[in-house]
């Protein structure tokens, strides 16, 4: 039987690893690296003029009488790197075109070594140049990608150039419109990463689905070499073992150990490492299982129910993007603080610090790509986005066992090209990744007879269902909320994924009476509404209140209240806690009492 197990598992990894090439290497915050961040000169390009004849990429400097160039980058014209360009320079706070962004350094190689650019994101679209020399480009704001720089180095004057355009498109993921701040830039750490000739390219090692004594997976070298010893190192399992490659350079990991698994009250983390030959990688590994049964939620064997909050990658206090340890820090500790197991990164993949902080401190995590509402579904490129994307990110976290869920869409309509693509997404969630559930959030719940109705057809192909409704903010309640039912079509457990209502921090005006004042009273009104519903909702095995903080949005345009804030935080963009955040609070405590979760 465990021989058909690891059968069908290293299948899997073989179509994952030989059918689709890869544009990042995993965990690069584990690997010999040097980071590129800091000052990097820039030049601001609102009308593209660099991309033509100008030729910004070439970084020209006139050197005789007569040579003229119109373009230059100086020490005086710098942006920080990682971090946003809006939010660095007043006139660039609603900026949408390019920036062009220029990092010189020196570099001795070492013998045998090979060299990569890695960037943790760019947003949107990234066009890469080394020494003159057009490397590629990327699409897609928050996955990881890299170009080898071996053969182009030298040991002074090196000169990376990237062109960064964050300019919404129609075909885009996510497409024109979509409710948060678009922070353009170069938004993440960029890593130097130096490997051997041969090194280990890729990895996983998890806990076999059905033997929680059992650790399996994999380690993949980047050259088809046959007979290379990798050792895997796990000390506090008393693990020191060597595996062996065969010719695609792959080899298997199969390991029988007592282990002690990953919970949220016990988020236990071994340290791990993988060598071949003069290449290593360290990493922190948990081990977990997680499942459905009907409509249970199973975390190792047991249900658990997910007291969740969602979290966008801003920091409000600053207005910018996230994009250090210390941000994540910041919005995980308030997730923490509010009782949560459970957070759900919206609307995109954010940063793997986020990931990891999650991860140390016992908080499972759903992942999501920006399949967004107004995504151009008929458009013929728009499909190979998503999946891109899907694949860089489960790629990217497949390591990191708190995160239980891969979602493909949130809020979409139905239609035609819609359903095609977010099946064929769910089904390659799978297919790369057969040890997590995949999700989507819906906002198309029906109500007739009486009854909140679950019946969109895509929800057939996804292990969780998650919903966003909004009822007592854009819609009337159906009746008393403790008499609200729900059907499902669908024998599967459900995530309250989205619900609230905007409020602004200590707004007493009109109190409770109506939504359009933006009170705290009248969105606790809503929230204890909510908990009431959820009661009588049997399949319900989470909650996901909208949102953890106030943050940024372009589209909220009203004067008085908004001001270009989506006010739905359950914390002002201060960090204020407002009436709602102490109703989740006590709900949560309420369900710790009640042993619903671990």
């Amino acid at each position: 039987m465990r021989s058909k197990k690891l059968l069908g598992f290293l299948l899997f990894v073989i179509m994952f690893k030989f059918g689709y090439a890869q544009t990042s290497m995993i965990n690069v915050y584990g690997r010999n690296s040097e980071l590129l961040n800091g000052k990097w000169e820039t030049i601001i390009d609102p009308f593209d003029a660099g991309i033509g004849w100008r030729a910004v990429y070439k970084d020209i400097t006139p050197t005789g009488k007569s040579d003229f160039v119109e373009y230059s980058f100086i020490k005086e014209n710098t942006l920080n790197v990682p971090g946003d360009y809006n939010s660095q320079l007043p006139e660039l706070t609603y900026y949408e075109s390019s920036v062009w962004y220029k990092k010189t350094f020196n570099y001795a190689p070492g013998k045998n070594e090979r060299l990569f650019i890695h960037f943790g994101a760019v947003n949107y679209i990234a066009d890469v140049y080394f020494n003159g020399k057009k490397l590629g480009r990327h699409e897609g704001g928050f996955t990881p990608f890299q170009f080898e720089i071996t053969d182009l180095v030298k040991e002074s004057g090196n000169a990376l150039i990237v062109r960064v355009n964050n300019s919404r498109v129609k075909n885009g993921i996510p497409g024109f419109g979509f409710d948060w701040f678009n922070y353009g830039g170069i938004t993440r750490d960029v890593h130097l990463i130096k490997t051997k000739k041969v090194f280990i390219d890729d990895y996983k090692i998890q806990l076999d689905p059905d033997d929680k004594s059992h650790i399996i997976g994999y380690a993949k070298l980047n050259s088809e070499l046959a007979g290379q010893k990798i050792s895997i190192e796990i000390p506090e399992l008393k693990i020191s073992e060597k595996i062996v490659t065969d010719n695609k350079g792959f080899a298997t990991i199969n390991l029988k150990r007592k282990i002690q698994l990953w919970t949220p009250e016990q988020p236990k983390l071994y340290n791990a490492s993988l060598n071949v030959e003069n290449d290593s990688i360290s990493d922190r590994i948990g081990f977990r299982t997680i499942k459905v049964n009907g409509t249970q939620i199973l975390l190792n064997g047991k249900p658990v129910f997910l007291r969740g909050v969602n979290i966008h990658e801003e920091v409000p206090q600053r207005r910018s993007r996230a994009y250090s340890d210390a941000d994540a820090q910041v919005l995980i500790n308030w997730a923490k603080e509010l009782g949560c197991n459970f957070v759900r990164l919206v609307h995109y993949p954010h940063n793997e610090y986020t990931i990891k902080q999650a991860e140390e401190k016992g908080l499972m995590v759903w992942e999501e790509i920006p399949v967004y509402q107004g995504i151009d579904f008929p458009d013929s490129t728009v499909k190979g986005k998503a999946e891109l994307m899907l694949k860089e990110v489960i790629n990217r976290d497949k390591n990191r066992c708190n995160v239980i869920l891969w979602s493909v869409a949130n809020e979409t309509g139905p239609s035609k090209d819609r359903d095609k693509t977010l099946v064929a997404l769910a089904k390659e969630a799978k297919l790369l990744d057969p040890t997590r559930l995949v999700t989507a959030a819906f906002n198309n719940v029906s109500y007739h007879d009486g009854k909140m109705e679950l019946k969109d057809s895509v929800m057939k192909y996804v292990d969780v269902i998650g919903i966003n409704e909004y009822m007592g903010w854009y819609t009337d309640w159906a009746k008393n909320p403790e008499k609200v039912e729900w059907s499902s079509d669908f024998n599967k457990p459900l995530i309250m994924s989205e619900f609230g209502g905007e409020s602004v921090y200590n707004n007493k005006i009109d109190t409770a009476v109506k939504a359009s004042a933006w009170s705290e009273d009248y969105v606790v009104n809503i929230y204890n509404n909510q908990i009431k519903m959820f009661k009588n909702i049997p399949f319900l095995q989470g909650v996901c209140p909208w949102v953890l903080v106030d943050f940024r949005s372009p589209v909220r345009m009203q004067s008085t209240y908004q001001k270009g804030w989506n006010r739905k935080g359950l914390l002002s963009e201060q960090g204020d806690k407002k009436k709602a955040w102490f109703v989740m609070k006590a709900y949560y405590d309420e369900l710790k009492k009640m042993n619903r979760i671990q």
